[in-house]
């Protein structure tokens, strides 16, 4: 990017949950920010935040799943803006329900909003990046993509898509020698809106599998990745132990889950059959990036702390280690000098 030009970037699910946490992120950094979305309420609400922030916003009513309306936004991103230095893939829908009471059309729906939505985006980006050797593509996953849950057979599939096709491009990209980067960033369960308007066949209000994280913490962990030369990002110490306690025990994983990730996405409340859902056109309104959780959603996450600043961490761990073993040494060297002048003294006395 040339000095003193705004980062110009692009923010799929930007009018609620993740992607407007993520608007903001870029905002205070007074980037050129197109929002692209379904819903326009949600997309003039996040305008107005941008505007508000100093940067300068692009409203963009786009489906993702439609490869042509992608297309067409990101046309009149380069025309609005110039030349696209980040695109952020976050739009999703999902269908808490068995996989036995999912229709063929609701199967599909999901895949090609979440799944084929990113390959669209990435496919838009790709266009314009390669020619100019440079730019950054953040994709947002999940602890999904590597440990399926229950009732969402089809989001699960597509974070399982999304990242072989991303590691697919990826070697694609080095064979090339191309220095347009693309990163994943895993995410915990977080308060967002989806779950009071995901479409549900459930008994009891869907809600997120605690422990539970903000938006703003996905927004700061996608804003570091698009800023930082890592292959993916992990964040929160759930999605750690999800993805590496899948390596080692899936088969327990699939019968804990069994249990737990049927109770672990309802709460006691039951939920109201008729109540709207996105899957096939938004919710009105403007929604934000919070849902209804607030009370039990963390604010902060320290594996993602030490995850950003892990050469900070591990010298701090060193030193730690260090003065663990200097202090380990010096009291067992204690220990011993006492031992031995009791000794002294046992034998002084014989």
């Amino acid at each position: 990017m040339e000095m003193n030009r705004s980062e110009v970037v692009v923010v799929t699910g930007a009018s609620a949950g993740v992607g407007r946490a993520v608007v903001r992120e870029f905002a205070k950094r007074k980037a050129k920010i197109a929002l692209l979305a379904r819903g326009k309420d949600g997309l003039e609400g996040a305008r107005a935040e941008v505007e508000s922030a100093g940067g300068e916003a692009l409203v963009l009513p786009t489906d993702v799943a439609d490869p042509d309306q992608v297309e067409a936004a990101a046309a009149a991103v380069e025309a609005a803006f110039g030349p696209i230095d980040i695109w952020v893939n976050n739009a999703m829908v999902t269908v808490l329900s068995p996989f036995k009471e999912m229709t063929p059309a609701e199967f599909k729906r999901v895949t090609e909003v979440t799944y084929l939505g990113v390959v669209y985006g990435t496919m838009a980006a790709l266009k314009r990046m390669l020619p100019r050797d440079r730019g950054t593509i953040v994709q947002v996953g999940s602890a999904l993509a590597y440990r399926s849950i229950p009732l969402q057979s089809a989001y699960c599939g597509a974070k399982h898509g999304i990242r072989g096709f991303t590691n697919s491009l990826r070697s694609e990209l080095i064979h090339d020698q191309s220095r347009v980067r693309i990163t994943m960033v895993q995410l915990p369960a977080l308060n967002t809106p989806q779950f009071s308007w995901a479409k549900t066949r459930l008994p009891n209000q869907p809600q997120p599998v605690p422990p539970i994280f903000q938006p703003e913490v996905a927004a700061e962990a996608i804003y570091w990745a698009a800023h930082h030369d890592r292959r993916e990002l992990s964040v929160g110490w759930p999605t750690v132990k999800a993805i590496e306690g899948n390596k080692v025990a899936p088969g327990f994983s699939d019968w804990y889950l069994a249990g737990f990730g049927y109770t672990g996405q309802q709460t006691d409340a039951p939920v109201d059959p008729n109540r709207p859902d996105n899957l096939w056109e938004p919710v009105p309104g403007d929604h934000g990036a919070h849902g209804i959780f607030d009370r039990r959603a963390r604010s902060r996450s320290l594996q993602l702390g030490l995850n950003l600043h892990r050469v900070g961490a591990a010298s701090m761990l060193g030193t730690i280690a260090l003065f663990s073993g200097w202090l380990i040494r010096l009291l067992v060297q204690e220990r011993q000098e006492k031992r031995s002048s009791t000794e002294r003294r046992r034998f002084n006395g014989r």
